[in-house]
């Protein structure tokens, strides 16, 4: 199973268009979004390119191959504008392996876990910076934000592909991150 997770898009149509190319290029069969995907926040700057309807045209035309979260910046109305659903506060993906416990990270994270088995993933965004490591049995992964990194990271995306979990950078595509997903 191939994926692609991203986060943290913040209505930012240039950083929509490449994250949209980079899943065109990638091959993977569903593309994760970790919610905050069309509104900036009272916390945030405008992010370039900042067009929330125009980010939700371009994700409607992928909507049957996206799974989604809400996140902290999402509403129903922006519900509305999507064609595909936004207001579950999580969900779970399960692999041959293990589950892949997907969230945007306000309610749960690395210091609230939800009931995990060892081997799980906690896959989040909501910090805006890339992670990729096993903390404990489980593994956490977060794919940064593709429109406004944090911590001097540059703008990111999340592949799972032959038991790797990888953060790659947004325009470059080098690897930020791995971790091993099947030991």
């Amino acid at each position: 199973m191939k994926l692609m997770f991203a986060s943290d898009i913040h209505g930012s149509l240039p950083a929509t268009e490449r994250m949209l190319e980079r899943f065109a290029q990638s091959g993977a069969q569903w593309l994760i979004v970790l919610g905050d995907l069309l509104y900036h926040g009272p916390r945030n700057a405008l992010p370039e390119g900042y067009a929330p309807a125009a980010v939700a045209e371009a994700l409607n035309a992928q909507a049957s191959r996206i799974i989604a979260v809400r996140g902290n910046c999402d509403s129903e109305v922006d519900q509305m504008l999507l064609k595909f659903p936004i207001t579950a506060p999580w969900q779970q993906v399960l692999t041959g392996c293990q589950r892949l416990f997907l969230t945007h990270g306000h309610l749960y994270g690395p210091d609230n876990l939800p009931a995990l088995a060892a081997g799980d993933v906690l896959v989040s965004g909501h910090t805006h910076i890339p992670v990729a490591e096993k903390r404990g049995e489980v593994i956490y992964f977060n794919p940064g934000s593709v429109s406004i990194p944090k911590g001097d990271f540059v703008a990111s995306y999340g592949m799972l592909e032959d038991d790797y979990l990888r953060v790659l950078a947004l325009n470059d595509q080098q690897v930020i991150a791995q971790v091993a997903i099947n030991p």
